[in-house]
């Protein structure tokens, strides 16, 4: 496995990307401080950003997925009666979030250097957070439609926001865990939608609004508040950061442009960079695993309340027991990226943890007690929730530069969407509790995505072996007198297809 093999193979390369970049760091003595400093100094650095980072953008999405799937917790506390809207209705409600969701992916990752992370994000919360408060007004199901589209359109830049910026401040191999950490919100927000549910349940008639207006009120006043606060927070690049002393940025920019050639931008936009991303074969497959990853994902988000509901719980207990699947999501999301990065590998722990999945799911078919039901949730849950992260790493490990790898990380969200949007009318109240057909379809995803997983090992492992032996062959086209492996503009033509640039597994 080589996460940052081609570090020690590309140093010669890239000084000739950063010594044309006025960002750079000034001096000679500067571009090596990672030479003057030890290992606990890096430490410290890491850790501050990591400190002054990840809980902004981990708040960031757990408002992002709480404000779009509280509309399960709205509908087990009155939302669709309320409305009197029906199952068809209401599953046009969540489909119409993931249309203008998914348009809106692609262009503002690709808008996302331009405006600046620092003036993007926030605003976006900002805006979905007054929208998600007029959810607690709308009195037909046309003006929820109306709600939860705009709602998607604004919403849906900030997951693959997130990884792309993170991936701006984090090595490589560093990147899976620290996207666990901002995703495992989501498994948070689970737990945390079903405990403010069931308390919120008991405002019932407050201010003569019912229990379902409450929960989209007040969270979408939290999401205002956040966003507001979050102008200050957020730091357009680690050079930027309020937090990190000047020595502390130094040690942050050296170690990623030792990791990767395009840290400071050299490449522009252009039309090719995004077709180049469509037409590699590692994010056609990863995009498969997405899709299917997505559609068994949002099941469970948005409907969890729901099937546990169906099983013969009550209401407000159904809200108490969405909780434990949802936090052991959490726990199991975390520890695979950990053991992600530490063993620089992403094809095993997902096929790992995607037999999880596959045994929850079997287990949750084949059960006949509403316990035993119950039961498989804590490893359909974790053993989806927890794939995520990992595959979010390796589109983003292995797609270079900027806007290549942009394109390819929104483009894997566009997936994820899509199967939000299938999953979406796979859970008709008259099919519960089994939903045999739905959990048939996500058993056969979940084996899709172990089966689509090594494939995409093997190509990349082809491609990494063809890269070194045709190093010379690939590089001819490039190669003058003075630049033989044919400098900056190998790199920027070529990206991660350059013969420098290794895969990760």
């Amino acid at each position: 496995m080589a996460t940052v093999d081609h570090a020690s193979t590309t140093v010669e390369s890239t000084s000739s990307i950063h010594k044309g970049d006025p960002e750079a760091s000034g001096s000679e003595a500067e571009k090596h401080i990672l030479d003057t400093v030890d290992k606990a100094e890096i430490r410290r650095a890491i850790r501050k950003m990591d400190l002054t980072i990840l809980p902004i953008m981990t708040m960031f999405y757990l408002l992002s997925f709480l404000d779009r799937a509280n509309i399960g917790n709205a509908r087990v506390a009155g939302l669709q009666k309320g409305l009197k809207m029906t199952d068809h209705q209401y599953q046009i409600c969540i489909t119409v979030t993931y249309v203008p969701y998914i348009l809106a992916e692609l262009p503002s990752n690709l808008l996302l250097r331009k405006v600046g992370p620092n003036i993007l994000m926030p605003t976006i919360l900002t805006i979905w957070g007054v929208i998600v408060t007029l959810e607690g007004l709308v009195k037909s199901f046309h003006g929820l439609v109306v709600a939860r589209a705009f709602l998607g359109l604004v919403e849906g830049p900030m997951f693959p926001g997130i990884v792309l910026y993170l991936s701006g401040f984090y090595t490589r191999e560093e990147l899976s865990l620290r996207i666990a950490y901002f995703f495992s919100a989501a498994s948070l927000s689970g737990a945390f939608s079903g405990l403010l549910a069931a308390g919120i349940s008991n405002m019932h008639g407050v201010g003569g609004k019912p229990a379902w207006a409450w929960i989209f009120i007040l969270e979408g006043l939290f999401s205002v508040l956040m966003g507001l606060l979050s102008f200050y927070l957020v730091p357009a690049t680690p050079r930027t950061s309020r937090f990190l002393s000047e020595r502390q940025k130094e040690i942050i920019m050296e170690r990623l442009e030792r990791d990767r050639p395009f840290v400071n931008p050299v490449d522009k936009f252009t039309l090719k960079q995004v077709f180049a991303s469509m037409t590699s074969p590692h994010v056609i497959l990863l995009f498969l695993v997405y899709f299917m990853g997505g559609t068994n994902l949002y099941g469970l988000a948005l409907f969890l309340p729901s099937i546990v509901n169906s099983l013969g719980f009550s209401p407000n207990k159904s809200q108490l027991l969405s909780v434990g699947p949802f936090a052991a999501g959490f726990f199991v999301t975390v520890i695979l990226a950990y053991l992600s990065d530490r063993f620089k590998t992403r094809a095993v722990p997902l096929v790992s943890v995607c037999l999880l999945s596959v045994a929850g799911y079997s287990t949750y078919l084949a059960s006949t007690a509403k316990h035993t039901s119950y039961g498989a949730l804590y490893l359909m849950v974790p053993g989806t929730y927890a794939t995520t992260p990992v595959i979010a790493a390796w589109i983003s490990n292995n797609s270079e530069p900027y806007y290549r790898r942009a394109t390819s990380i929104a483009l894997g969200f566009v997936a994820t969407n899509a199967g939000g949007i299938l999953s979406t009318w796979r859970y008709p109240s008259k099919e519960g509790p089994k939903f045999r057909k739905t959990t048939i379809m996500n058993l056969i995803f979940a084996i899709g995505m172990i089966s689509v997983a090594i494939i995409n090992a093997v190509v990349l492992s082809y491609a990494n072996k063809r890269k070194k032996e045709k190093r010379t062959e690939i590089l001819a086209p490039f190669s003058t007198e003075k630049e033989p492996d044919g400098g900056v503009a190998a790199w920027i033509e070529l990206g991660d297809r350059h013969p420098d640039f290794r895969y990760v597994l």
